[in-house]
């Protein structure tokens, strides 16, 4: 493999003035992230220049969420904010376009650029090549480049000390145009060997899942009732060959393994805002993992709506297990996990494969969504607590130390005092070590919005039950964390707190990227200053309740 290459002077391959300033607003979930990489990784690669300030940007992409209300209300508001900054606007800003692109766009195409005529292009979920059209861009054909991963220097591209949220943000807090998340060591990375079409490689003839084609014909996928979305659903998929510039700290990245989901659940609708499930090919994910190490990378995460069904469009039928396996002995990696698998294809085989590996993080992401098996059967999920609980027992027998981190949905339709406190004494029995709750959202297109309205679980019930279960897992959490103290691991050093200046943070092996609680660092040890992106050996001092208080050793 070639070396990967510094840009020095990449304004010798383009001309300044001829590069149009970009700049990014990504929401939502890693999934998203990865889009936004990857229309970065276009749009650079075919002449723009990339900025963190609405202010300078001369074209500003808003990547959007739309899995729930408060996602879809934050997609908007953030593009009424963006408009703003469009020439003529009341923030004087040099914005020539405004792009919107993602989910949002699936679900409400024609509505956008009707209500918010300032948005000059939109583009869907399997649009991303369109990005470049979108933004008044061709293809530039340039390929002459070794390396499919270029590091590019601190001048070429600014820097912006900020954090992609997941759904929320402060309230005080406004929209940062996203070109990376800044540490003190390290620029953006940019995958710029020229990319090729997916038609003619990953979606050529793509096979799919006998589920997704059964579920298909009983109208899974149908947006026939939502004005303005396209017929076709999305097909796309990036592979190792596509241009994408990383905006997540130097050491982490995230691989997209798949795209969309066959599974039924009637709460949810991104199956019609992703389309069917597809896999990547292994040789492609094995590549881009081997380019991303090779560039300083340390931690992978593999995401996809559902990581467990990887492969089995491809005809592989232990397609994770067998992914990991191999990226697991990859020469350079330090850490690797997935996340967002399916309860009922969490395998034997799996966990074995996760005990085996040192490299593979004990870290098991399995959304159980509830307990009770009159609520799940509603939700079109199967399961009930007695086979929760075996699987949790299972993965802690397999894999001894793991953490298991799941999510739950209160006030489904449906849900009586019975169902909740089912799932009340499950989060007792089961002791999760992250858990995350969610208030049902009731959204058109999904089965769930159909169920009748005397099922519908007035909005004071729902919030106080997702209160109840907090203050429960508090309790559960605050007692695991306390079990902590005096441990030693290996802690891979983030940057300064976001509470204050005077603490330290990072992660270990058990914390997901963003996602859940922190290791907060108060003494350097031997280290008169520490550097972001490194891995230290530590111990754990002091506990709160979902945090936990370090110092390091060497």
């Amino acid at each position: 493999m070639t070396p990967p290459a510094i840009l020095d002077d990449v304004s010798q391959e383009i001309p300044v003035k001829t590069r149009p300033k970009v700049g990014f607003v990504s929401l939502g979930c890693p999934k998203n992230l990865v889009d936004s990489e990857v229309m970065m990784g276009l749009l650079y690669h075919n002449g723009a220049e990339l900025t963190p300030r609405a202010e300078d940007a001369e074209i500003i992409v808003i990547n959007t969420c739309s899995f729930i209300d408060s996602a879809k209300q934050e997609s908007v508001n953030t593009i009424l904010e963006m408009v703003q900054h469009k020439v003529g606007g009341p923030n004087g800003g040099k914005a020539q376009r405004i792009v919107v692109a993602g989910c949002l766009v699936e679900r409400y195409r024609d509505e956008i650029q009707k209500n918010i005529p300032e948005v000059d292009a939109v583009v869907g979920t399997g649009e991303l090549e369109a990005i470049l059209a979108a933004a008044g861009l061709t293809s530039s054909g340039h390929a002459n480049i070794d390396s499919p991963f270029n590091i590019l220097p601190q001048s070429q591209i600014s820097r912006a000390p900020s954090a992609v949220h997941q759904h929320s943000r402060p309230e005080d807090s406004s929209p940062q145009l996203q070109i990376e998340q800044a540490t003190e060591s390290g620029a953006p990375h940019l995958d710029s060997e020229m990319w090729v079409s997916q038609n003619a490689r990953e979606n050529t003839l793509h096979p799919s899942r006998p589920e997704g084609d059964a579920r298909e014909r009983s109208g899974r996928f149908s947006r026939a009732s939502w004005g303005g979305a396209t017929a076709a659903l999305p097909e796309y998929l990036y592979n190792d060959e596509t241009p994408r510039i990383l905006t997540t700290p130097r050491a982490s990245a995230y691989i997209k393994i798949a795209e969309g989901c066959d599974h039924p659940c009637s709460f949810c609708i991104i199956p019609q805002l992703r389309g069917k499930f597809r896999s990547r090919r292994m040789s492609s994910i094995i590549a881009e993992a081997e380019n991303l190490i090779a560039q300083g990378v340390r931690e992978i995460t593999l995401i996809g709506q559902d990581t467990t069904c990887y492969g089995e469009d491809l005809g592989l039928t232990e397609g994770l297990s067998e992914l990991l396996a191999a990226l697991a002995v990859l020469p350079g990696l330090r850490w690797l996990r997935f996340l967002y698998t399916y309860p009922n294809k969490v395998t034997t085989r799996l966990l074995e494969t996760m005990a085996k590996h040192d490299t593979i993080a004990k870290y098991l992401d399995v959304p159980l969504q509830h307990a009770s098996s009159s609520v799940l059967k509603r939700m079109k999920r199967g399961g009930n607590a007695q086979i929760f609980l075996d699987l949790i027992a299972k993965a802690r027998r397999i894999v001894p130390g793991i953490a298991i981190r799941t999510s739950f949905i209160v006030g489904f339709p449906g849900e009586t005092d019975e169902d909740f406190n089912e799932l009340a004494e499950f989060v007792k029995r089961a002791q999760i070590d992250w858990l995350g709750v969610f208030t049902y959202s009731d959204e058109e297109g999904a089965k769930a919005f159909e169920l009748a309205d005397e099922l519908k679980v007035p909005q004071r019930t729902i919030q106080a039950r997702r209160r109840k279960l907090m203050k429960l897992q508090q309790k559960i959490s605050t007692k695991s964390k306390a079990a902590w103290v005096g441990r030693e691991i290996d802690l891979l050093v983030e940057g300064e707190s976001e509470e204050t200046e005077l603490l330290w943070q990072g992660r270990t092996a058990f914390h997901a990227p963003e996602i859940d609680g922190k290791v907060l660092i108060n003494d350097f040890g031997p280290h008169e200053t520490l550097v972001p992106g490194t891995f230290y050996r530590a111990e754990i001092t002091d506990s709160h309740d979902y945090d936990v208080v370090a110092r390091i050793l060497e």
